[in-house]
């Protein structure tokens, strides 16, 4: 978890409230400002992880506010917050140094996603390696066999043979302009590999943009993706480049596809097969020149059968299909990840290095790993500061290693672990007659419920995607029976 505080800057203290409230469900700390001079003021005084501000506040405006922050800390990720669609402002914000925007009315579990985001970005900006004398990253080596990219973005972390292997296919087919579809669970590095093709090709002194198709609406993330003229719609009072035209040259991420509405999909196979664009409300055809790599935690072939995505769509997308192994088949990972993200935390928090105890070192190898590499990484982020500086011992990872004695006597395989907060389960209780779609709603509330209104991991626990829940709680809510979260 963060060191230092997110400061939350709003004229309207429902909103502040709402966000601190949000923020702070997920263990994030919090700090409020009703105002950009108070904001300025706390910023000279005090260190935050990040800042997320109102645009329209009376005396000071949120952009104003970013200018003075920027010139005294240019390290800051900044997000603006606007309630009048003001989209090219907000743009404009960005070109001095905002890291995203966001409009209200907003479903939080994108505004969270937003705050992860930018958090992790300013963690690899830290932990970015220090040019030497001749301009130069030099990064730290990795373990064994472990790959490392051309481009120093980030090391990826390996001493697996299948992973060494797809690492070489990764290398020889970057120079190409084929798409790329990568398919894989949650958490196993999916938009890593993806910037380590873009970091091996040729495209590498140019952009690299990724957008998250599940995070924004159809109407926004068409403008996102494609522009939109001046004019085109409520708000959009200047011209918008999207993410393709600023991947130009470059590489576009389009990170789960499998939720992008099937009218986009339409729309996105004609950019794969002509190379130009439209911009929303224009007329004029535009040409781009951008690699295109897709990821997905789901299995396209079902969604196809179910109907929730393009056949033609999915054979142009598949021309260099790669697919990540999970954590749990890559035993030999486990323990140099772990000794990596020891070190990494270690450095952020400024504590002394730990040692990992063996039997630690056993119970990780022997665990699910439901949640992969991303997974592993907030479990050994959590021991770091809760050990007492020296060893990192099981009662540091907060793990439940209770069902391994269990099922290795019943089964004689190896043991499978799965955390306290995973393993807990909860019977859900219903009456004969009550129809699949009443026993849906209720299996929805509980767990809902369960996750204390977390969306994001129940959505996770039901299997299903953050828009299917987020429409279904709209079904529930248009019926006359809203959930309290």
């Amino acid at each position: 978890m963060i060191k230092n505080p997110i400061l939350i800057v709003d004229d309207e203290v429902e909103m502040r409230i709402a966000m601190s409230a949000a923020l702070k469900k997920c263990g994030y700390p919090v700090e409020l400002s009703h105002n950009a001079i108070d904001a300025l003021n706390k910023c000279k005084k005090n260190d935050y992880s990040l800042v997320i501000t109102d645009m329209t506040m009376p005396k000071r405006s949120g952009l104003e506010l970013l200018k003075d922050i920027k010139s005294i800390n240019s390290n800051i990720p900044i997000i603006l917050i606007t309630a009048y669609g003001t989209i090219d402002t907000a743009i404009s914000a960005m070109k001095h140094g905002a890291f995203d925007y966001v409009q209200k009315p907003f479903d939080f579990d994108t505004f969270i996603f937003l705050i992860e985001r930018a958090l992790a970005f300013k963690q690899e900006q830290q932990l970015a390696p220090a040019p030497d004398n001749n301009g130069n990253k030099s990064g730290k080596k990795s373990t064994g066999d472990g790959v490392k990219n051309k481009a120093s973005y980030k090391e990826i972390i390996t001493d697996d043979k299948g992973m060494i292997k797809l690492l070489e296919i990764a290398s020889s087919i970057a120079p190409s302009k084929a798409t790329v579809l990568i398919q894989s669970e949650s958490g196993t590095g999916k938009e890593l590999l993806a910037r380590y093709i873009h970091n091996q090709s040729e495209r590498n002194d140019k952009a690299f943009v990724a957008i998250n198709c599940a995070a924004l609406p159809e109407n926004l993330l068409e403008s996102e993706l494609f522009g939109h003229k001046k004019g085109a719609f409520t708000g959009a009072i200047n011209e918008h480049r999207g993410k393709f035209e600023q991947a130009n040259g470059g590489t576009i991420l389009l990170d789960e596809i499998s939720e992008m509405p099937l009218s986009l999909q339409a729309k996105l196979l004609r950019v794969l097969q002509e190379y130009t664009i439209d911009r929303v409300g224009g007329t004029d055809t535009i040409p781009v020149d951008v690699r295109v790599v897709a990821t997905t935690n789901r299995n396209l072939l079902e969604c196809i059968e179910n109907e929730t995505f393009r056949e033609d769509l999915y054979f142009r997308l598949n021309v260099i299909p790669l697919e990540l192994s999970p954590l749990r088949e890559r035993k030999k990972d486990i323990r140099i990840l772990a000794d990596y993200f020891v070190n990494k935390f270690s450095e952020i928090s400024d504590k002394p290095l730990p040692k990992i105890q063996e039997d630690v070192f056993r119970l990780l190898e022997n665990y699910n790993w439901r949640g992969n590499v991303r997974e592993l990484e907030n479990v050994i982020e959590r021991a770091v500061l809760l050990c007492d500086g020296k060893f990192i011992t099981i009662a540091d990872l907060l793990m439940n290693p209770s069902s391994i004695t269990k099922r290795s006597r019943e089964s004689g395989k190896p043991a499978i672990v799965e955390s306290s907060s995973t393993s807990t389960r909860q019977t859900l209780e219903l009456e004969v007659g009550v129809s699949l779609s009443e026993a849906e709603k209720q299996l929805i509330f509980k767990t809902l419920t369960k996750t204390n209104g977390n969306r994001t991991k129940a959505a996770e626990i039901l299997g299903i995607s953050i828009r299917t829940l987020r429409n279904k709680l709209n079904e529930y809510k248009e019926a006359g029976d809203p959930c309290n979260y």
